[in-house]
């Protein structure tokens, strides 16, 4: 479901602001695939702003004590949300970018495998967390990251067909 719907967000300028400044680059990284490049939003200190801020808006008020971000794009918006929400980043690495010891998960991506990797010991029982990631494609990341965060991942964040999505 799209933000607007559930949130009374469907006549908020910030949605038009944000999908204006989100480019679709077509067959990237390969063909077909009809890439959301959020880079052009980064450069829009408006639009980043407002992105940012219709998320705190959100979860402020919901005892969230975890921000998890998916590499590297949850890494762009994810530690401004936890600052403003007054919650921990957690970022979800890559394979071998963590030092320490590590918990992984592999996914299927649309175009091929990955994995995920989470410190341990970074999220405790009885926390509450959201994970930010930029979309939605085959879910295979989305389902890793929850089986990092265990029990207590209450919400997910993802940029889905330029407007801000929400599960």
């Amino acid at each position: 479901m799209f933000a607007g719907d559930q949130n009374g967000l469907q006549d908020d300028p910030r949605l038009k602001a944000i999908s204006e400044a989100i480019r679709v680059v077509p067959h990237f990284p390969k063909p077909g695939i009809m890439f959301q490049d959020i880079t052009t939003l980064l450069l829009d200190h408006k639009a980043f702003k407002y992105t940012v801020d219709i998320f705190v808006d959100r979860y402020r008020e919901m005892g969230i004590s975890v921000v998890a971000g998916v590499e590297a794009r949850g890494f762009m918006f994810g530690p401004s949300i936890a600052l403003a929400i007054g919650a921990k980043f957690v970022p979800l690495r890559k394979p071998r970018k963590l030092p320490g010891e590590v918990i992984s998960e592999a996914y299927v991506l649309e175009y091929g495998t990955d994995c995920l990797e989470i410190h341990v010991g970074a999220v405790q029982p009885g926390e509450r967390a959201i994970v930010i990631d930029d979309l939605v494609a085959t879910g295979g990341t989305l389902s890793a990251a929850i089986r990092l965060l265990g029990n207590i991942l209450i919400s997910c964040m993802y940029f889905f067909s330029n407007l801000a999505y929400f599960n």
